[in-house]
């Protein structure tokens, strides 16, 4: 049986790259990714942590189905403004999108 510290672990090294990712680029694209990568890293940990106590309740399994349909919710949004930013600029560039600033 796999230790919970492992899955932690890799939890924390997941959120990391997603969080490194988020703060370092300036594709959208790529940040939204990486905002994805990191909600896939707090449901390993909700799982995690719900398996190890072993709650008979599932309240861990029923927050990641919480967190994976706002995570739908966020990329079918998401993603509808990338497009529509991208069919209205050249570059989809974090720091050259100054549309929503009126």
């Amino acid at each position: 049986m796999i230790p919970v510290s492992w899955y932690l672990i890799f939890s924390a090294v997941l959120f990391a790259i997603g969080l490194t990712g988020v703060l370092t680029r300036r594709n959208v694209l790529i940040i939204f990714m990486c905002v994805e990568l990191m909600m896939n890293a707090v449901n390993l940990t909700l799982v995690a942590f719900a398996r190890s106590f072993g709650t008979v309740h599932f309240a861990g399994d029923a927050f990641v189905i919480f967190v994976v349909t706002v995570a739908a919710a966020e990329a079918a949004v998401g993603l509808a403004i990338i497009v529509s930013l991208a069919r209205q600029q050249e570059s989809i560039d974090a720091d050259q999108i100054d549309l929503l600033k009126e």
